[in-house]
């Protein structure tokens, strides 16, 4: 029963991801932002990073860029911009509507990543969580998760492993549809949104 809720979950990835990206450049979302970041600061308008996927395979997630480039970062006292005055105009908008995260659409359709789904983790925070908490690599990682419609930013460290866990347990597609449907709400009311990042851009 698990594995044919996996493969409808799978084909529902492929089908809306593309649907999604071919009416996104239609709109065109994906062709608006781009040029939007490119023309109010230096660097691609794409952000890439490193994360830990299914079976603990490392992948390249895609972002649109929020913050400046590091070389930017430097005041003339050469000291450097704390986090917060990193971000760009256009990247607070980004953040604030949860549009920066459209890029993982992609991802999506590569197979990297889910719409639902623990939030992947960045290689050194595998490196220090036990080999039970390790469980939440047996899935695909996702856009939006258990732990990111309960509390999110509120939550502690472990309690966000608790909820990763606890979806890998109890993995179904009714919750993923209401996991889902609880993310757009949060996007609405724009719920659990933080700008205060410590790894380049927005994990």
């Amino acid at each position: 029963m698990k594995k044919l809720q996996l493969f409808l979950k799978r084909t529902f990835d492929i089908v809306a991801s593309f649907l999604l990206i071919v009416l996104l450049i239609c709109i065109p979302v994906l062709l608006i932002v781009p040029l939007a970041i490119r023309l109010t600061s230096k660097g691609s308008a794409v952000f890439t990073q490193e994360r830990v996927g299914k079976d603990g395979k490392i992948f390249k997630i895609y972002k649109f860029r929020t913050m400046l480039r590091m070389e930017d970062r430097v005041n003339p006292d050469g000291t450097v911009r704390e986090p917060n005055d990193s971000i760009t105009a256009v990247g607070k908008f980004l953040r604030k509507t949860s549009l920066d995260e459209l890029p993982q659409l992609f991802n999506i359709l590569n197979g990297t990543m889910s719409f639902v789904g623990p939030r992947p983790m960045l290689p050194a925070q595998v490196m220090k969580i036990s080999p039970e908490e390790n469980r939440r690599h047996l899935m695909r990682p996702g856009v939006t998760g258990l732990a990111q419609v309960n509390g999110r930013n509120n939550l502690t460290w472990p309690e966000k492993l608790k909820f990763d866990n606890d979806y890998i347990e109890n993995f179904s597609i009714a919750l993923d549809v209401r996991i889902f449907f609880l993310t757009v709400k949060a996007v609405v009311k724009r719920e659990g949104i933080e700008y205060v990042h410590i790894m380049g851009d927005k994990p």
